[in-house]
Order: structure tokens, then C-alpha cells, then sequence
């Protein structure tokens, strides 16, 4: 098929090259010139596994292209995606003018069969609204198909080839099984493909991830009250994960989620109920819970050093709000970045990936660090907010004969309790019941 995605953001490089490496002809548009220029050179914006390599194989294959020109490409496309960003207003509401700039720009070069798939992440009703804008457009209709995305950063391309399902919102047969075509080669392996009305699918999307972070949420304050009774939250996740009812999955206590997806999309479901004139109680809670978990690491240093922190060396690893990525929106880490400046620490970061984006933000502020062991050199604590592979097995002999305290504040709880006790190792993690020596 001949397919055009508009937005070359996270969702649309990924979903655009995965459609062409399947073999389908693929132009992907974007507004951003510069951004454009540095895809056509194999420069890919962003960090996802994979990407690259499957980007520049696709290109010098012919299947993929990259263009700034609407015109160019639409008038003979089968389906026009559309996969711009959806940002959230103050409100919390979803942004939608880059969505409708999106559809203004191809209205006027739409063919009479083409396809038009709302992958952005939306409110309910808003794949209607687009039906309804191109008719008054161009004086016709438009089939609109709603197709959420379900993927994972770091794992985004694993998501994409070999779904748990594909949802398609249509008001009719006919652009749902061009969708099922398309998405053939993704279903081998009997995974659902799941068709539905507009608003179904829309929903689907926002529901999948509020249950998701409200399982995140929950998992965090059982945690924080195990602290507080002395139980530990690994034994209690053991406990209760085996049951086939609930499982392990998203069920890690640690210091909140971020990213583009929950913290977002929580909200905006919130506020389309407050439109409704309905009140979420159990999704707002999901966002207090969250909001307040990504200070209990602070909390934890600064009761450690007795609300004392101005002068002392903090080290800090992790930046990204989650492992695999350079994605940093809504992520722990700069909250506890903040709090910790504040205080009038000395911080120290390190990520593999993410150092340039933090960077961007904070400037001279922190000491930026390439190798991990590097940041702790000096330290007075080692605060640890994002779970990367390069953090489980450190050399804790090394690290304990560099810092100036060998204490660890364990945002994720990669470690073992008693083994860093009988390290000599102070340390701290989210839930966990220390026992005293």
C-alpha cells in the first residue's frame, strides 16, 4: 500500500518505518524542516533500539521517504495517518491544534478512496470531529478510522511487529478491513485484530493506560505504608502477583511513572469526564499518588542528612523516566533534580542516553558524568531513579572506596537489602524492610 504519515514524532518514525520495512511505500511529513533534512541523512532524532538501523535500511531500499510536501504525496495515497503530538493543555485537557492544522493541510489533496487513521492519542469524539471538518472541507465525505497506538519506549518496534492486539475504531466495514490488510503481517501469530466504533477505540486507548498507571499507583503506596508497618513490599508482590487475577505485571514499586503517555493521558481522561460532568475519583487519586511519589526519595535523603543537604554531594543515576529511552518528560528524576538544587545540593547525573536532553534544561547547574562511577566520586549519597541495565551489577568495592558515605537511596530496588548491609552500605529503597544489624 501506498502510505503517508503525517508527524514524525515518536509514534509516527516508528509506525511509518516498521509500515515500509513490511513493504509498503511509506512518506513520512513533517512541518520541521531541519527535521526532515536530518532524517534524509539517516540523523534519527530520537533514541529507540532498532530505529536507526531499520530507518536507514528502508530508505536506501526505496520504501521510505521523508518530505515536507503534503501535495506531493497524499493524492495518491491509500491511507493518511495522522500521528501528531496531542499535548496537554493547562486544563489538562488534550491540545488538539496541531491535530487539525494536520487535517486542514491534506484535505485539499485527498482521493476519493483514501483512508484517513487518527493515530494520535485523543479525547472521545475527536475522530468524528475530523470526519466532520474534512466534509466541510471539501464538500464529501471521508471514511476515519480510529487506530490507537499501544507502544512501549524502548521496546517500540517489538510493540509494533508482534502486537498483543490491533484496535480500529470505523463507522464502516470497508476502511476496517483496509486496515486489517495492512496489518496483516503483524498478525501471524493469531493475535486479535479488534474492530469497533470510533468512540470504542478512543476509549480503549485512554482506558489501557489509566489502568496501567493506576496499577503503578497502587503498587507505590502499598510500598510506602510497608515501610510504615514493617512488612516488605517484595515479599507482599510476590504475594499477591501470583495470583492469576491480578499478576506481576506493572505491580514494581519505585518513584512514579513519567513519560508522554501516563501522567497525559490520566488527565485528559479526567478532564473529558469533568466535561461530561462527572467526577473521576479513583483516576485523580491515580495522578496525587504519582505526583507525590516522585518527592519520597527526596524525602528520604533529606531526612538522612538531618534537613541539612546544602554542600553535600549527591549523585545521581538516572535521568530518563524510564530504561531504553532519552525521553525525560514528566520524569522523576527531575523532580528530585529540583528539590535537590534547591536544598542547595551539589548533584552529580549520569544516564546513558538522556544527559543531553537534561542538559537542555538545567545547563551549568548539574555535573553531567559519561560513566557512572564517575558521578560518585566524592559523593555523600548515590540516589538511583531509573532502572538501567549498566546500574544492577556495579562493583559496590569499588564504589563504597570512592564515595565519601557509602549510603544509596534505591529508587527502584535493583539491590538486595541485607546483601548491601553486609557490604557496608547504608541503603534505602522503596517498601523494603531493612533489617537493623
Amino acid at each position: 500500500m501506498r502510505i503517508v504519515m503525517i508527524g514524525t514524532g515518536y509514534v509516527g518514525l516508528v509506525t511509518g518505518t516498521c509500515f515500509a520495512d513490511s513493504g509498503n511505500d511509506v512518506v513520512c511529513v513533517d512541518i520541521d524542516q531541519k527535521k526532515v533534512e536530518r532524517l534524509q541523512k539517516g540523523d534519527i532524532p530520537i533514541y529507540e533500539p532498532g530505529l536507526s538501523e531499520m530507518v536507514t535500511r528502508n530508505v536506501a531500499q526505496g520504501r521510505l521517504k521523508f518530505t515536507t510536501q503534503v501535495a506531493e504525496c497524499v493524492p495518491t495515497a491509500n491511507c493518511v495517518f495522522l500521528a501528531v503530538g496531542t499535548p496537554q493543555s493547562e486544563d489538562g485537557s488534550a491540545d488538539l491544534k496541531y491535530l487539525f492544522s494536520a487535517v486542514d493541510s491534506i484535505a485539499p489533496h485527498l482521493n476519493q478512496n483514501v483512508v484517513v487513521v487518527v493515530k494520535s492519542t485523543v479525547p472521545v469524539g475527536t475522530n468524528r470531529k475530523v470526519a466532520n471538518r474534512l466534509r466541510e472541507l471539501i464538500g464529501r465525505s471521508v471514511d476515519v478510522a480510529s487506530n490507537p497506538e499501544f507502544l512501549k519506549e524502548g521496546c517500540a518496534i517489538d510493540d509494533f511487529t508482534k502486537p498483543d492486539r490491533v484496535v480500529v475504531g470505523s463507522d464502516r466495514t470497508e476502511p476496517a478491513e483496509t486496515l486489517q490488510e495492512l496489518y496483516k503481517p503483524f498478525l501471524r501469530t493469531e493475535k486479535p485484530y479488534l474492530a469497533m466504533g470510533l468512540e470504542s477505540a478512543e476509549m480503549t486507548k485512554y482506558v489501557a493506560n489509566c489502568m496501567l498507571a493506576t496499577k503503578i499507583s497502587f503498587i507505590n503506596e502499598m510500598a510506602n505504608l510497608c515501610e510504615r508497618v514493617g512488612a516488605d513490599i517484595n515479599d507482599v508482590r510476590r504475594g499477591i502477583g501470583h495470583d492469576q487475577r491480578i499478576g506481576f505485571s506493572f505491580l514494581f514499586p519505585g518513584v512514579g511513572y513519567g513519560g508522554s503517555c501516563f501522567p497525559k493521558d490520566v488527565r485528559a481522561l479526567v478532564n473529558v469526564a469533568r466535561e461530561k460532568e462527572m467526577k473521576l475519583h479513583m483516576l485523580e487519586a491515580v495522578d496525587s499518588v504519582n505526583n507525590k511519589q516522585k518527592s519520597v526519595l527526596f524525602g528520604k535523603i533529606s531526612e538522612h542528612f538531618q534537613h541539612k543537604l546544602r554542600g553535600k554531594n549527591v549523585a545521581l543515576w538516572g535521568l530518563a523516566f524510564k530504561p531504553r529511552t532519552d525521553d525525560i518528560r514528566e520524569a522523576p528524576s527531575l523532580v528530585l533534580i529540583d528539590q535537590l538544587l534547591q536544598a542547595g545540593a551539589a548533584v552529580h547525573v549520569n544516564d546513558p542516553v538522556a544527559i543531553e536532553n537534561v542538559r537542555e534544561i538545567y545547563g551549568d547547574k548539574l555535573t553531567y558524568h559519561a560513566h557512572h562511577y564517575d558521578a560518585v566520586v566524592g559523593a555523600d549519597c548515590l540516589a538511583i531513579v531509573t532502572e538501567w541495565n549498566e546500574y544492577r551489577t556495579p562493583d559496590f568495592d569499588y564504589m563504597k572506596l570512592k564515595m565519601r558515605s557509602p549510603v544509596i537511596f534505591d529508587g527502584r530496588n535493583l539491590y538486595n537489602p541485607v546483601k548491601m548491609t553486609n557490604a557496608g552500605f547504608q541503603y534505602s529503597g522503596i517498601g523494603l524492610h531493612v533489617k537493623k544489624p
